[in-house]
């Protein structure tokens, strides 16, 4: 090889190794720029990948959050639906029914999500309202007064008022506002008329009146399924939209279904009634619902008490009878407290002893006539300390008693107003081991509303007592003669047989009283009322008229036993004489006269005034018969002495 060529290949062996060089020089710099795009496009999608994900992730965390408040915020509306339900005293299910049926009659109508949603809130709070209107207004036993019914009415409004600070995403409000309204235009509270009235708010006022119908109430029972269905009818068109009414009442059997899948009453609804709950999400709903359910039952049970107390108070205050005052307390004690027997007696503070008033239950008959003295048996420690006793056996209060079964627990307290013993009321169970605080809260209670109760009856039975009885002879007066005549007439009337109204007046009573003076004529008219009262029977009813008149109403006397009647009373009178100073004595005659009901008149003073003229009668017939004795007596009797004139009785 020349050194020509050999510089040639030297020169090129270098341009080689300069253009590899440069080559791998440019793909290096090509690579490192493709590389640094690289990395800035894989930075830039990472990056926007990372700020996808946030978004997606607080999206996902604010979906979830706006989940959970809406759960939140419809078992808050569950719960306070529940707290109403309680209130109202009705089954703990009404407004689970009726949002089934609102929800599923919103669907066959075509309404949007939202109306659907506030269909199922709107059933729950419908009544929300109620909370401002009284418990004794809410479950009165009665027709309420129109001043009442207004109070009730307010419930809309206030219920209206009350969601409008809600911020419900969906129309609730005028739900509430508007279920009374009426497709006539003659509801409440605006009078809206057709088409006015919201349609979800239609919807409300035919599902709710369907269910609430059906179920029994304090003023009034429950109708059948059939009544309650003729019941919207009747209102279609009038009270309710005929056209709800006709496709409720056409699906009627759909929504049945549905309620009954669900476990009602016992189970409450899912939010959707149409998705049925996974078994894991049915045992965690039962499991919450059996504290949603003991809450329920307190609340409940508190207002359950508050009514029977409130009722127990009403129809205490209703009664001036004695007798019917022992039958309220017992039927009332039965409301509050459970006993298989309940007895209430009533203290006699001049005999020393309570004896048995009214007796309900087990064993009745051999405790209707008990006596019981203070520190007798259980109920006599009741008595005697004046204080309740539920800590001692029941077989005290029994010895010497002959009973079905032992009993196993007792409470006896006492009924006193005043620091004045009035008695005791005790009750008795089989079943119990023994009465709780709870009962002996109740009726503690319950015996102080009856001990008000009781001693009104009884001062009014005192006062009604002086204002029908004679104060002098213990008769009944001339006002009770009218109250007996009434009851024996309408007695007449019912079974055809006759009574008779005797007039009876004393014979020179007005000697008696001049010549002794008026303690010895009063002494003598207590005497006569009872001798005319021996010669009656004890249903027959004698009273003081006035002065020296008595009136007697006898039954079911005819022919000779009118005339029997009068000889035996004139008989008894005749033979009597009334001891004065010393040996003087007082003696006084009779005369009587009777009048038939139906006969000589059919009212009291069309008989008094037939009774008084036969009376009359008979006295002329006695004053001749006097002044004949007196002018035989004349002509047999020499000079009498006048000690002795003023003494001898002239019939």
């Amino acid at each position: 090889m020349t050194q020509l060529e050999q510089i040639d290949r030297n020169f090129f062996a270098k341009r080689y190794r300069l253009f590899m060089i440069a080559g791998g020089a440019f793909i290096a710099a090509w690579a490192i720029h493709q590389m640094l795009s690289l990395v800035f496009l894989s930075i830039t999608l990472f990056a926007g990948a990372q700020v996808l994900y946030l978004v997606w992730t607080r999206l996902t965390a604010k979906t979830r959050e706006t989940e959970e408040l809406s759960r939140m915020h419809f078992a808050t509306a569950e719960a306070l639906a529940t707290a109403i339900d309680a209130k109202d005293q009705t089954t703990h299910c009404h407004v689970r029914r009726v949002q089934v049926y609102a929800a599923g009659l919103g669907k066959v109508l075509g309404l949007g999500t939202p109306e659907i949603a506030a269909l199922k809130a709107g059933a729950l709070l419908h009544d929300v309202g109620k909370l401002a209107v009284p418990a004794h207004i809410i479950n009165k036993p009665g027709r309420l007064t129109p001043a009442e019914f207004e109070k009730m009415k307010i419930h809309t409004t206030v219920g209206a008022q009350i969601l409008s600070r809600i911020d419900f995403p969906y129309p609730v409000t005028p739900i509430v506002r508007h279920h009374h309204e009426q497709w006539d235009g003659h509801g409440y509270p605006d009078g809206l008329k057709g088409d006015q009235i919201p349609i979800t708010a239609r919807i409300i006022s035919v599902v709710d009146c369907f269910d609430s119908v059906r179920e029994d109430r304090p003023f009034r029972r429950g109708m059948t399924r059939d009544e309650a269905l003729a019941f919207l009818l009747r209102g279609s068109g009038t009270h309710f939209d005929p056209n709800v009414v006709e496709l409720f009442i056409k699906h009627l059997p759909r929504f049945e279904s549905q309620i009954a899948a669900l476990g009602l009453p016992q189970q409450l609804p899912p939010t959707d009634v149409h998705e049925p709950l996974a078994l894991s999400e049915v045992d965690m709903t039962q499991t919450r619902e059996r504290g949603c359910y003991m809450a329920y039952d307190q609340i409940k049970s508190a207002h359950q008490e508050v009514y029977a107390l409130y009722e127990i108070a009403r129809t205490f205050g209703s009664s001036l009878d004695v007798k019917n005052t022992v039958e309220i307390l017992v039927d009332k004690v039965g409301h509050v407290v459970p006993f298989d027997t309940c007895v209430v007696y009533l203290y006699d503070e001049l005999k020393g002893y309570a004896t048995t008033a009214h007796v309900a239950g087990r064993n009745a008959k051999c405790l209707a006539a008990r006596c019981v003295k203070p520190g007798e048996g259980v109920t006599g420690f009741a008595l005697a300390n004046r204080s309740p006793i539920n800590q001692l056996h029941p077989s005290l209060d029994f010895a010497g008693l002959e009973i079905e079964r032992e009993y196993r627990a007792m409470a006896s307290l006492p009924l006193f107003k005043d620091e004045i013993l009035l008695g005791a009321v005790s009750v008795y169970s089989v079943e119990l081991d023994a009465y709780t605080d709870d009962h002996m809260r109740l009726l503690e209670t319950v015996t102080r509303l009856a001990s008000d109760a009781l001693s009104n009856a009884m001062h009014h039975a005192v006062a009604e007592s002086n204002a029908l009885t004679d104060p002098l002879t213990g008769l009944p007066n001339a006002r009770y003669i009218a109250l007996r005549f009434d009851e024996e007439a309408s007695r007449a009337r019912r079974t055809d047989r006759p009574f008779q109204v005797v007039m009876l007046d004393l014979d020179d009573f007005k000697i008696v009283n001049d010549t002794f003076g008026h303690k010895v004529g009063d002494k003598m008219l207590r005497e006569m009322g009872r001798i005319i009262q021996g010669q009656l029977r004890e249903y027959d009813f004698l009273a003081r008229y006035a002065g020296d008149e008595f009136v007697a109403i006898v039954q079911e006397l005819v022919g000779n036993q009118v005339e029997d009647l009068r000889n035996r009373i004139e008989t008894a009178v005749s033979g009597f004489s009334l001891k004065i100073r010393g040996n003087g004595e007082a003696r006084v005659g009779i005369s009587i006269g009777t009048a038939t009901f139906g006969i000589e008149g059919e009212t009291l003073d069309q008989l008094l005034v037939a009774a008084d003229q036969a009376m009359y009668r008979a006295k002329s017939s006695h004053k001749l018969e006097k002044v004949t004795r007196e002018i035989a007596a004349t002509e047999s009797m020499v000079e009498l002495e006048s000690d002795n004139l003023a003494s001898v009785s002239v019939n």
